[in-house]
């Protein structure tokens, strides 16, 4: 049956644990409670780096408490508009929390910043301290930020003009992109209205007439949003530009790598080894041109299937798959993953107005982690499930930590995702037939390829776009596609050519607007976990209980540290190099399928 004949899943999450509704009066009394405690807090105002070790730790527990209950509301806010961005009311709630947020962070922002500005030789004696040790980490990365911050005053109105500045144009770029209808004509019907996620989705049929069509609906509602999308861009990387100035930082990618805890040095080995080993790109697609018998790939052609059948899996077969194949490695895994299911923690069901994408939302580690999708009964879905299932255990574990400690950088928080997609893919190759196998690998090396190259590449993108609009002002959209199609490109070599329609493609991606320089996090964490993949597949049974323990150290210790305790040095450029290595053994595992099979299968 084709996947097109299934109903989606009516799979809602319940978030009740939160509050009942925008109009729970929790909400208020929540932000009452919290700001009377803020007023509390400014006692500390003027005496920070005088406080002893003890008091400062007690002072940075009352803060955690804090900051972690106006959290709740703020996410939820969040949560609700990701469920609906056509809706005026979600939006004036979101608007109004955002405020509260930022109202309180006006009280509170003298901590840090004190913090920031204390003596060195009172830090030192401060960490030295065992009494420090639980938030020794979040002192640390506090202080890396020392000369990056401004004066409170200066702050204040930093954070005042956000709501109208760069949190306006991202709002505005979800609710556009959210609510935008797109027209689709597949070949015999009817033209009828698509969401953009539907739209992408056919961009993986077997039917190379269907994915034309898509990529002509794609395209269309692309450019009917183009000035907007191109204007809100352009006004964020100004926004950026601005910011980065007034904080003395170096570079547009400088205050990412802070964020992500990681040096320039070590960022830049990941991303040049992605353009080296653009070898391996190439060499999969003229195979995969010869498979489908095309004299030519084209964008349209990138996520082909392999076979004319559209294999369907429904939400519940997905979740029985993933749920044994977590559970193979480890009951723990699998019983952290069967609360989404158990208790409603994902919001699965396809809709109008739901923003695009899929994401494991925290919130704290005194509620319960979360997960949004929108599932279409596809193969690659059960993939994105297990990827955001894989982000909600590390979610789950981690709220062994407090607050403060208990999210991880970006890079880091794709490990256990990245992690939980091998895990199904091995148990998906395991009871498959050697056509199947064939397929799994193609969408396996896809997936690795979009992860690691495609997210290096829109780096290599984000750093142009913001670099151009420094040195020669704002980009028109043509400028933008002219780079995006470069970048792009340069992955693909000669072994599939992107056509005009893809010039406008970049305009959709929202990790530019939302959290630039965000996406090569997708780069190291894939990268990272190929590697240490094969280290589990070679230490056996005992890794489990060594991952399971790095998972339930959330955000105590920076990357570097963290890997360490599972036996990896992130600054070495031959752990890199085990990534791509396997890479280059799905492909070869690709191409023994296909020497195999290819001569006795009618796949064309």
């Amino acid at each position: 049956m084709p996947s097109t004949e299934l109903a989606p899943p009516n799979v809602r999450w319940d978030l009740s644990d939160l509050f009942s509704g925008i109009d729970d009066p929790k909400i208020t009394e929540a932000w009452i409670a919290v700001f009377e405690k803020a007023s509390g807090f400014e006692s500390y105002r003027g005496r920070v780096a005088k406080l002893s070790t003890p008091e400062l730790i007690s002072a940075i527990r009352e803060l955690e408490a804090l900051v972690q209950e106006a959290a709740k509301p703020a996410t939820y806010a969040n949560l609700l508009f990701a469920c609906d961005a056509s809706s005026p009311e979600i939006g004036a709630f979101l608007q109004k929390q955002m405020e509260r947020s930022s109202e309180l962070n006006i009280k509170l922002m003298f901590f840090e910043l004190e913090l920031q500005a204390a003596p060195q030789q009172w830090i030192d004696q401060v960490l030295e301290d065992p009494v420090s040790a639980p938030y020794r980490h979040y002192i640390q990365v506090n202080r890396a930020y020392s000369q990056h911050r401004l004066s409170e005053a200066e702050e204040i109105i930093m954070e005042e003009l956000a709501n109208t500045g760069a949190r306006a144009f991202q709002r505005l770029f979800d609710e556009v992109t959210a609510n935008h209808e797109y027209t689709l004509h597949l070949p015999g019907e009817e033209p009828k209205e698509a969401t953009e996620q539907e739209v992408l989705n056919l961009l993986r049929h077997a039917n190379r007439d269907v994915r034309q069509a898509a990529a002509d609906s794609l395209t269309a509602g692309l450019k009917d949003m183009e000035r907007t999308l191109a204007f809100t861009y352009n006004n964020l990387i100004q926004d950026k530009k601005v910011e980065d100035r007034l904080r003395r930082y170096p570079t547009p990618e400088h205050s990412r790598h802070l964020a992500n805890e990681l040096d320039k040095e070590t960022v830049d080995i990941v991303v040049n080894m992605c353009r080296d080993r653009g070898d391996l790109v190439a060499r999969y697609y003229r195979i995969k041109r010869e498979i489908l018998g095309l004299d030519e790939l084209t964008h349209i052609d990138r996520y082909a299937p392999l076979f004319e059948a559209e294999e369907t899996v429904t939400f519940d077969e997905a979740k029985d798959l993933i749920l044994n194949a977590f559970g193979e490695f480890s009951a723990t895994l699998e019983s952290r993953a069967k609360e989404f299911f158990d208790k409603n923690w994902i919001d699965a069901e396809p809709r109008q107005g739901k923003t695009g994408g899929a994401f494991c939302s925290y919130i704290t580690p005194d509620t319960h982690p979360v997960v949004f999708m929108s599932y279409l009964n596809k193969m690659d879905n059960v993939g994105t499930l297990a990827h955001e299932l894989g982000h909600g255990v590390h979610a789950s574990l981690s709220r062994d930590q407090s607050y403060f400690n208990f999210h991880g950088t970006l890079p880091l928080a794709e490990l256990a995702s990245t992690f939980g997609e091998m895990l199904v893919f091995d148990k998906l190759v395991a009871g498959a037939s050697e056509k199947d196998q064939l397929a799994l690998y193609a969408d396996k090396i896809e997936t690795t390829f979009a992860t690691v190259y495609r997210q290096a590449a829109m780096f290599r993108f984000e750093q142009r776009a913001h670099q151009i609009r420094r040195e020669e002002g704002e980009l028109s959209p043509e400028r933008f596609g002219e780079v995006w199609q470069e970048e792009i490109q340069s992955m693909f070599g000669d072994s599939l050519t992107l056509g005009e329609q893809h010039r406008c493609w970049w305009s959709y991606v929202s990790h530019f607007m939302m959290v630039p320089f965000y996406v090569y996090a997708y780069s190291f964490g894939e990268l990272l976990v190929l590697s240490l993949y094969q280290k589990a597949k070679q230490e056996g049974p005992a890794f489990a209980d060594k991952y399971e323990a790095l998972l339930r150290l959330g955000g105590s210790r920076n990357p570097f540290e963290l890997m360490e305790t599972v036996g990896v040095n992130m600054r070495d450029p031959n752990f890199w190099k085990g990534g791509f290595d396997a890479i280059e053994s799905l492909i070869q595992r690709f191409e023994q399928l296909w020497t195999a099979i290819g001569g006795r299968e009618g796949i064309r």
